[in-house]
């Protein structure tokens, strides 16, 4: 059970900086950190500013950056935190974490989305007009996966509670 206590925490304090908006870029490792540096990363990438290839550069590398930590933030959610719900947790917690859990398939899919847009963009390969058009549906998806990301967070953090809550209170009353 303190396993279980020790991760759930570790998520809580991953999650609370997604809903701080910190725009601090120390170091992208979860979702927390993938939601400021797409805020920030929207900043960087302006469509129509005269320094496009330099922001677009600058957007990517973000972006990958932004990826890599997502992947590692679900990674831990999928296996770590899916087995001590398991462990320690009942049927229902266990059935919303999993139905929580298949929200990451489409934020994945919504990245997947975004490594097209960035590579129609840098390919040099479109006319002024198409890019322009492009860009502004990046900066468009990229806000909508933004708040995607912050109801899901919002939804695991009532979860991750719920179940700190049940297990205290188990520890308690063996004592």
């Amino acid at each position: 059970m303190e396993e279980t206590i020790a991760i759930i925490n570790q998520i809580i304090d991953e999650h609370k900086v997604i809903l701080r908006h910190t725009h601090d870029l120390e170091q992208v490792a979860n979702d927390a950190e993938a939601m400021m540096t797409l805020d920030k990363s929207k900043e960087v990438f302006m469509p129509g500013r005269l320094d496009q290839g330099y922001g677009l550069q600058k957007f990517q590398e973000l972006w990958v950056m932004v990826e890599e930590g997502l992947k590692a933030h679900f990674n831990k959610e999928e296996t770590q935190l899916l087995a001590a719900f398991q462990k320690d947790g009942d049927e229902k917690l266990v059935t919303t974490l999993q139905t929580l859990l298949l929200e990451h398939k489409d934020i994945r899919d919504r990245f997947d989305q975004e490594k097209k847009y960035i590579a129609t963009l840098t390919t040099g390969q479109i006319s002024r007009n198409i890019w322009q058009a492009t860009a502004h549906d990046l900066r468009a998806h990229i806000t909508h996966t933004r708040k995607l990301l912050e109801a899901h967070a919002e939804i695991e953090q009532e979860l991750l509670h719920t179940m700190r809550k049940k297990i205290t209170e188990a520890q308690e009353g063996i004592h």
